[in-house]
Parts: structure tokens; C-alpha cells; sequence
């Protein structure tokens, strides 16, 4: 398969002059939580594209760590977001409804969102054909809905491997909305071969993983940039703020406190909408994909 120049998923729709966008009882922004339940495993298939463990196997250090997040991080994460009566949309990879059932429980008690994060956060995308990727998708769907009774409308490819034509299957199998664009601060559609995709905004610039593994932001840090993301975006209106979680990161006990603290400036603040990713999906969908389309179809003036 040749290369394409550029994704070709979507138009460029510059910022400035677009359709409005209104949220529930006229909300300025849209505020979702996206923690990433994971499992990984210990000695995973090979993937020629991606080692998933920086040491050799079985990484047994790496492996742990994660595997705190599952153990302990996730816990002490949704007392906080229940305190402050926030609801989690989850990237999940879906083993941990077989592996870690008691966590699948705890989201369902607490009204939570499920949509997947791939299988495992080992098997990537990369080298999948069409029929395979279909396959994680479409079993996928069915373990979320076997473990929790709820329909899968959300994806985010594991590890965010997603190939030239992920998008297009996602579209095929009915799924609502991608978070693999990463591309805007608002919902937009998505170009598709067949069918309706749209994307919502995901963040990769206030992920606890590039903040605490990649740049060393300490927790007060990361708390600053999360209030700032919000700030400003609350002054722009008809937004989206993501904040993705990671709880063998977030969860640690010397952090918590960060997500605490930027879960207070959120709610006490007026204007915001605290929904899910689905919630997000589908009110854009019935509200505003077909202006925004109309839109980007008359060359966005």
C-alpha cells in the first residue's frame, strides 16, 4: 500500500469564523475525564513496528508498575472523581474485563462510560490488515457489552497505533466517535469511505503520561497546566477539554492531590458541562455535524 501525504481524514477548517457551538443549558465548555484502564502483558507477541517494554523479557519492573495503576491508582482516582461528582468516560482496554472484573463493576456503580483502548496496550495496530482490525473491533464491542450491558460508541486505538485505514472501519462498525486525530479543540467529522465518524477531542499536551513521564512535570505543575488548559478554553467557549488519565500514574499517592485540586477550579467554575465522551458525541451529531459539514463543504469562509 502507498503512503498518503497527508491523513486525509479531515478538511482543514480554520478556528476562526466557525459555526457555533452550544452545549446543554449554555454551557461554555464541555469538560470529560478519559482515564485509560490498561492491561499489559508480561511477555507479549512480537510487533516488528513497536516494542512495547524497554527492558528485556519479561520486564517484570515495567509490568508491575502498571500494574499498580489496576491494583491501587484506579481506586483512589474515582474516589476523588466521585467527590466532586465527575463521572469517567474510559479508554479501556477490554482484558481488564476479564482479568479485573471488580474495576469493571466499580465504573458501572458509578455511571461511567466504557469504550475501547484495543484488547491489550500490547497489540498494536501496526501490520494489522483490515479483516484483523475489524476482528479486535467487532470482539471488542462484544465484551463491553457481555461485561457491562453498555454499546461501545468510542475509540482510541492502543497505543494510538492506528493505520490509513482504522478510521474507515470504525465508521463501517457503527462506532460514534474517534479520539485518534488529536488534531482540534472541538468535535469534527471525519472523512470515511462509508458511513459517519466524528472526532472528539482527546489531549495529548495534558496526558499525565507525556507531563510526568516524558517532561518530569511535578504534580503542582500538572495541576497549573490542567487549570490553564481549562481557563483558557472556558474564555473561548463552544470547546471541549479532555483530561486522559493514567491511574499507575495519577493515582500514585504523591499526585492524587494534583487531580484533586484541578477537579475543584472545574466545578466551581459556571458554564460547564461535565459529560461523557458519548454524551459529547452524540450532542454535536444531533446539533451541529450538519452545519459544520455545510460548512467545510462551501470552503469554510
Amino acid at each position: 500500500m502507498s503512503r498518503l501525504a497527508e491523513p486525509g481524514h479531515y478538511d482543514f477548517a480554520p478556528y476562526a469564523n466557525r459555526p457555533k457551538i452550544t452545549w446543554p443549558n449554555g454551557a461554555r465548555i464541555a469538560v470529560w475525564l478519559a482515564p485509560n484502564i490498561e492491561h499489559y502483558e508480561l511477555d507479549p507477541p512480537p510487533n516488528p513496528r513497536r516494542t512495547p517494554w524497554p527492558r528485556p523479557l519479561p520486564d517484570v519492573l515495567n509490568y508491575a508498575h502498571r500494574d499498580f495503576g489496576n491494583r491501587v491508582g484506579f481506586w483512589r482516582m474515582a474516589d476523588v472523581m466521585a467527590r466532586h461528582g465527575v463521572r469517567g468516560t474510559v479508554s479501556l482496554n477490554t482484558a481488564v474485563c476479564d482479568h479485573y472484573p471488580e474495576i469493571i463493576e466499580r465504573c458501572c456503580e458509578l455511571g461511567w462510560e466504557l469504550f475501547s483502548h484495543g484488547t491489550y496496550n500490547t497489540r498494536y495496530f501496526y501490520g494489522m490488515s483490515e479483516d484483523q482490525q475489524r476482528e479486535v473491533i467487532r470482539t471488542d464491542r462484544a465484551t463491553i457489552l457481555r461485561a457491562s450491558g453498555q454499546r461501545m460508541d468510542g475509540w482510541l486505538s492502543p497505543a494510538l497505533s492506528n493505520d490509513e485505514t482504522t478510521q474507515h472501519l470504525l465508521a463501517e462498525e457503527g462506532i460514534l466517535y474517534t479520539l485518534d486525530m488529536l488534531h482540534d479543540d472541538q468535535p469534527m467529522p471525519v472523512n470515511t469511505r462509508s458511513g459517519s465518524l466524528v472526532s472528539i477531542p482527546y489531549s495529548l499536551e495534558i496526558n499525565d503520561v507525556p507531563l510526568f513521564n516524558m517532561r518530569n512535570s511535578p504534580p503542582a505543575r500538572y495541576a497549573a497546566i490542567c487549570k490553564a488548559q481549562f481557563d483558557q478554553l472556558h474564555d473561548e467557549g463552544g470547546t471541549v477539554m479532555c483530561m486522559p488519565l493514567h491511574p499507575y500514574l495519577t493515582g500514585q499517592p504523591h499526585r492524587i492531590a494534583a487531580l484533586d485540586d484541578v477537579l475543584a477550579h472545574i466545578t466551581a467554575q459556571e458554564g460547564v458541562w461535565l459529560a461523557t465522551g458519548r454524551e459529547i458525541a452524540r450532542w454535536f451529531i444531533d446539533h451541529h455535524l450538519a452545519e459544520f459539514q455545510a460548512w467545510i463543504a462551501a470552503g469554510t469562509p
